[in-house]
C-alpha cells in the first residue's frame, strides 16, 4: 500500500511538472515591433474599435472614472475585478509598448508574464488584425482618455484557487494561438459576410456570453465551424444569454436582418426588446455607435448561422388564447394573472405594441429553454435602455411584492405555453430561488 501511494505521489508530481513545462514553454514568436506615430486618424480609428469591443462596459465601474477598472465580474470561483486601462504609467497601461499591449489583448499575457483571467475575452480578441491592435494601442495611450492613478484590485478568489499558474495551462489548452489564428476573410462568400464574422467573433466577442461553456468554463466553440457557437444557454449576471442562431423559437430564425440591426442600434425592434440584461450595456456603450454598414454586416453573419440541433421550444401562431381572453374567459389562474398584470401593456393577444412594448407571442426570451430571464422580469421588473435614437427608457414593474412564488410560476408557465408558445413549465421552487437572488 505504501509503495502504491508513493507511486501515486511521484506520478502526480511528474504530471504537475509536465503541466508546468507545457504552460510556460514559449510559443509566441511574432512581435508587432515599434508603435507607429499616433496620428489623429489612427487614434480615431482606435476609438471606434474600442467602442466595437465594448471596452468601457467592463473597465468602467458605476461611478468610477472611464477605463479605470474596478468592476466586479462574477465567476464561479469569486469576483474578478477589471483592470485600470487608462494611460497612467504606474497603475494603468501607460508604460505598455505596442508589443506589451498585443500580448495582453490577443494572447492574455501581462508584461510580467502572468496569464490574465479569461474574463478578459482574449480568446476572441486573438482574431484581431495587426492594424486594429495598433489603432487600439494608439487610442488608449494617446487618445483623450484621462490617466487615472488607481491600483488594481485583487480577485476575491481564495487560495489555492487564486494561484495564477494553472491559468497558463488553461490558456495553452483552450485559447487559440493568436500568432496562428489570423482571421481569414476568404472563408466567407463575400466581403460583407466576412466583416460581420470578424466583428462578431473578434471585437464584439459575442460568443463570450452567447456560446455555452464546457467543464473548464471554456467556450465550446469560437466560430461557426461548431454548431454550439452562439447557441445560448449561459447565465450572465443572473440573466440568460439567448440563442443567436437560426432557431425559430428561442433563436433569431424569425427575425429579419433589419430586426437585428434595429436591436443593436436601439435595443428594440418592431416586436422585441432588450431589457434588464448585460446586453443592454452592450447596446448603450457599444453597438449603437457602430456604422450602419458594420451593424448590417453583423446581422448578415448572424442570419447565416443555421439552427442548432437542440431546440426543445416551439412557436406557431395561434389566436385561440387571445380570443378567449378578449371574450372574458379566464379559465386558469395563469390566465387571470396575465389579464390582471400583463395585458394592459402586452395586449390580450400578447403581440405588444410596435417599438414600445415587446410581443410575448414568439418572443425568444420567453421561449428560452432556461426561464431565468422571464422569471426575473416578472419578479423584479426592468426598463428599456435609453439610446440616442430611442431615448425613452420605458419600464416594466416587478410583481414580487404582490404575487407568490406559486403565482409567479403559474404566470410564467401560462406565458410560455399559450399564444402559440411551446416551452417547459416553471415551478414555484424556481421562482423562490430567483426571488432570493437580488437582481
Amino acid at each position: 500500500m505504501k509503495k502504491l501511494l508513493l507511486w501515486i505521489v511521484v506520478l502526480a508530481l511528474v504530471l504537475l511538472l509536465l503541466a508546468l513545462a507545457y504552460a510556460f514553454v514559449p510559443t509566441r514568436t511574432r512581435v508587432l515591433g515599434d508603435a507607429p506615430a499616433a496620428d489623429a486618424a489612427l487614434i480615431e480609428r482606435g476609438r471606434y474599435l474600442a467602442a466595437a469591443g465594448d471596452c468601457t462596459a467592463c473597465h468602467t465601474r458605476p461611478g468610477g472614472k472611464p477605463f479605470a477598472g474596478g468592476l466586479a465580474v462574477a465567476s464561479p470561483l469569486g469576483n474578478i475585478y477589471s483592470t485600470n486601462i487608462t494611460p497612467d504609467r504606474d497603475t494603468g497601461i501607460g508604460a505598455y509598448s505596442l508589443d506589451d499591449f498585443d500580448r495582453a489583448v490577443r494572447h492574455g499575457i501581462t508584461p510580467d508574464g502572468r496569464t490574465l483571467y479569461p474574463a478578459m475575452p482574449y480568446p476572441s480578441y486573438a482574431r484581431l488584425t495587426d492594424d486594429d491592435v495598433r489603432a487600439l494601442h494608439a487610442y488608449f495611450l494617446h487618445g483623450d482618455i484621462t490617466p487615472v492613478k488607481e491600483a488594481n484590485q485583487a480577485a476575491d478568489i481564495p487560495w489555492p484557487l487564486s494561484m495564477r499558474w494553472p491559468l497558463a495551462i488553461w490558456r495553452k489548452t483552450f485559447a487559440p494561438d493568436a500568432d496562428a489564428v489570423a482571421f481569414d476573410p476568404s472563408r466567407y462568400a463575400n466581403a460583407e459576410l466576412a466583416r460581420g464574422a470578424y466583428l462578431v467573433q473578434g471585437l464584439g466577442h459575442c460568443g463570450s456570453c452567447h456560446t455555452p461553456r464546457g467543464l473548464a468554463l471554456q467556450e465550446q466553440a469560437l466560430d461557426e465551424s461548431v454548431s454550439a457557437y452562439l447557441a445560448g444557454g449561459q447565465i450572465i449576471d443572473g440573466w440568460n444569454a439567448v440563442n443567436l442562431r437560426g432557431n425559430n423559437a428561442d433563436g433569431l430564425g424569425r427575425w429579419s436582418t433589419q430586426d437585428i440591426v434595429d436591436t443593436l442600434r436601439t435595443a428594440r425592434n418592431a416586436h422585441s426588446a432588450v431589457v434588464g440584461s448585460p446586453m443592454a450595456d452592450v447596446v448603450v456603450h457599444s453597438t449603437q455607435y457602430l456604422t450602419d454598414a458594420d451593424l448590417r454586416a453583423m446581422a448578415v453573419y448572424l442570419k447565416s448561422l443555421p439552427a442548432s440541433a437542440d431546440d426543445p421550444s416551439a412557436y406557431a401562431q395561434n389566436d385561440a388564447t387571445a380570443r378567449k381572453l378578449q371574450a372574458g374567459v379566464n379559465d386558469s389562474r395563469g390566465a387571470e394573472l396575465y389579464v390582471d398584470n400583463c395585458a394592459a401593456c402586452h395586449r390580450t393577444d400578447a403581440k405588444g405594441y410596435t417599438n414600445v412594448f415587446p410581443a410575448i407571442a414568439g418572443n425568444p426570451t420567453v421561449l428560452a429553454d432556461d426561464p431565468t430571464t422571464l422569471v426575473r422580469l416578472l419578479l423584479h421588473g426592468s426598463a428599456l435602455p435609453s439610446t440616442a435614437q430611442r431615448p425613452s427608457n420605458l419600464g416594466m414593474p416587478g410583481f414580487a411584492d404582490r404575487l407568490s412564488d406559486e403565482e409567479i410560476a403559474q404566470l410564467a408557465t401560462f406565458i410560455r405555453q399559450d399564444f402559440g408558445n411551446k416551452a417547459s413549465a416553471v415551478n414555484a421552487a424556481q421562482a423562490k430561488k430567483l426571488r432570493q437572488e437580488a437582481p
